[in-house]
């Protein structure tokens, strides 16, 4: 079995990982670096390896939750390809494009 690189969650051990990977790296796919703050003990200082990258909590959004109160939505009525008239929804900070829930 080839070399599984993970996540570590300790950011106060030296970074452990396969030959030829970084901190941030990882081989399981389900797995998203999220960087912390280092805190390093004196093991790894001496190691001269630090790790401040932790695998991001499952469940947890891919993005970062944000104020959309002052933003600028565009709406425009629009036909999809089966007929039905819809209005869309377009958000001109996030680019996001959706049909709104007031059609």
């Amino acid at each position: 079995m080839a070399n599984q690189t993970t996540l570590d969650t300790d950011t106060t051990k030296p970074s452990m990982t396969a030959p030829g990977d970084g901190p941030a790296d990882t081989t399981d796919v389900s797995e998203i670096a999220h960087s912390v703050p280092a805190r390093p003990s004196d093991e790894a200082l001496v190691s001269g390896t630090v790790n401040s990258v932790i695998p991001r909590a499952v469940g947890a959004s891919r993005e970062p939750a944000r104020d959309e109160t002052h933003d600028r939505i565009e709406t425009y009525p629009h036909v999809l390809p089966n007929g039905e008239r819809v209005t869309m929804r377009h958000n001109l900070e996030t680019g996001k494009t959706e049909i709104s829930e007031e059609s």
